[in-house]
């Protein structure tokens, strides 16, 4: 029987946990296999080559094999590229990972969310992360598949910047005039034309008085998602209450 060996394949490390005395459980994203779990074995001796090279936030090359859910790490090599994140950089990186952890099945191939986190993690790194991490956002709901259209209205009419609309989860934008006849009591929140357009384009960077409006539609559609919360965003707003 093939022990379904892979080698040598661009992925970044995701989380790890003590597994016996000696070993780990990491789960990786990987380029062309997705989120896998793996045992990491005498990765916690302190003469293991793995203990310098299983890092968050940077990329390596990972090989495994295996026929189980988890597998057992074969190699891991560190293929460098930027600094660890440092600061609040660091909590931008670690909510990264935590959404792809909490919003990405096991072993579902997803290249597209392996090279959106590579964007994202240089672009933390190097210390550039407001815009970046939108469109991380933006990019990780929309290949989910779980990301309203909004290139157009609800009745399909492309976004107009100067106007203002009303966005819920799981709807199309409505433009505001129409959407005074909603309830009340439906959830959602008002963003400019210009915003969707400027997420749609990637453009946020030069446009950084339309940040907010984007981080709040991310947010939005992010908490519907996750309705029990984000912990690396819970862990940074605690810090800055106690150091505000």
């Amino acid at each position: 029987m093939s022990d379904n060996r892979i080698n040598h394949q661009p992925a970044f490390l995701l989380s790890s946990r003590p597994w016996s005395e000696s070993s780990l459980q990491i789960e990786i994203f990987s380029r062309d296999y997705g989120r896998v779990a793996m045992l990491a074995r005498s990765a916690r001796r302190r003469q293991s080559e793995l203990r310098g090279v299983l890092v968050p936030f940077v990329p390596l090359q990972i090989s495994w094999y295996g026929n189980n859910e988890l597998k057992t790490l074969h190699r891991a090599e560190w293929v460098g590229g930027w600094p660890q994140p440092q600061n609040q950089a660091l909590f931008s990186a670690m909510y990264v990972n935590e959404l792809v952890l909490k919003l990405t099945a096991r072993e579902d191939s997803l290249p597209s969310i392996y090279h959106a986190m590579y964007a994202v993690l240089q672009s933390i790194c190097g210390g550039e992360h407001l815009a970046a991490l939108r469109y991380f956002e933006w990019s990780l709901l929309h290949t989910l598949g779980v990301a309203p259209d909004i290139s157009q209205d609800n009745l399909e009419q492309a976004i107009v910047c100067h106007e203002r609309y009303w966005l819920r989860a799981e709807h199309a934008p409505v433009l505001l005039m129409q959407a005074q006849q909603l309830s009340a009591q439906e959830k959602g929140i008002v963003v400019h034309g210009h915003t969707l357009n400027a997420l749609t384009n990637q453009s946020l960077a030069s446009q950084p008085e339309w940040h907010p409006e984007a981080l709040r539609l991310t947010r939005m559609l992010l908490d519907f998602r996750l309705p029990d919360g984000i912990l690396s965003r819970q862990i940074l707003k605690q810090l800055q209450q106690l150091t505000g």
